[in-house]
């Protein structure tokens, strides 16, 4: 009997907690949002390209001999030196003058005979190969050293033949050596034959330096194929595409924390941008260049950080 006058209180505070309990649970939750980074349209020039290996060679190379038989008295020259064309490189003494000594001019001294015979160089370039040392006897005809031409010198470059039509005689292509130079150069021989496994045909690249290259250097030629001189593109990142690979879109912000989906239409595409054909966007509109994968149509996202 003394637990009556309590039941009214418990009934009262039972009641309280019943209403606040709705009201817990009637409250929004809070909107989540993407992070995101963003770009801008860039409208710049625009090229497709193919990079090449070329290699630098020699395409000549001219043969110093002996014009007769005889020992080699003199070595005017050394391996890897640059001569000019009309240099002596060897001087040979006959078998005859060996033999005889000074005996012919002893016996008429209007002869003048020396057997001396200068060997002088053909045209300018590098020694190559030295064969002979002082001292050597050599016969008529025998190879003493080998020259590189100089004016044969240039890159050669291995082309599939669907590419010809842009390395025609007199284009201006560059060479991008390994230490970061890069030399302007002009096509100038196609030889007339075609590798009949790769289908590359070789072409010859006369190039500009003010240093010596060594031969059999490998340098990087870059071929444009098609170009824009202004053309608005974006990273390849900002662009999605469905499973076919069919339609393409961007996702494009409206105001500070929406996107929407904005189909486009591509254009030519380099290793890292790809143009944008339509629609025409202004360079104060911003696209989601990551956080973009996935979205729907409409999304809330928080920018994070502008990309540059």
């Amino acid at each position: 009997m003394k637990l009556l006058p309590i039941l009214p209180t418990l009934l009262l505070l039972f009641s309280c907690k019943s209403k606040e309990a709705p009201a817990a649970e009637d409250a929004p939750a809070e909107e989540t949002r993407t992070p995101v980074t963003v770009t801008s349209i860039k409208t710049a020039p625009l090229d497709t390209y193919v990079d090449l290996n070329a290699t630098s060679t020699y395409l000549q190379s001219n043969f110093i001999k002996a014009t007769a038989n005889g020992y080699i008295k003199q070595v005017s020259i050394k391996l890897g030196q640059r001569v000019s064309a009309g240099q002596t490189a060897f001087v040979i003494r006959t078998k005859e003058a060996e033999a005889l000594g000074n005996t012919v001019n002893r016996l008429d001294p209007s002869f003048h005979f020396t057997g001396i015979i200068a060997i002088r160089t053909t045209a300018a370039g590098f020694i190559q190969e030295l064969n002979h040392q002082s001292g050597d006897y050599v016969q008529d005809g025998e190879q003493l050293a080998i020259l590189s031409d100089a004016n044969s010198f240039g890159f050669v470059l291995n082309v599939p033949y669907e590419l010809q039509s842009a390395v025609a005689i007199g284009a201006r292509l560059s060479v991008q050596l390994p230490d970061g130079r890069t030399l302007p150069g002009r096509v100038s021989r196609v030889l007339p034959a075609v590798d009949s496994v790769a289908q590359t045909q070789q072409v010859l690249l006369q190039v500009k330096s003010g240093t010596a290259i060594p031969q059999n250097l490998i340098g990087r030629v870059r071929i444009v194929m098609s170009g824009k001189p202004a053309a608005q593109s974006l990273p390849k990142s900002a662009i999605l595409s469905d499973e076919a690979q069919e339609h393409f879109w961007v996702m494009k912000m409206i105001d500070s924390s929406t996107a929407v989906k904005v189909p486009v239409i591509k254009g030519m595409e380099t290793a890292d941008r790809v143009e944008i054909v339509h629609p025409q966007f202004g360079t104060s509109d911003r696209i989601l260049l990551t956080g973009n994968y996935g979205l729907p149509d409409t999304a809330k996202v928080i920018i994070q950080k502008d990309a540059p």
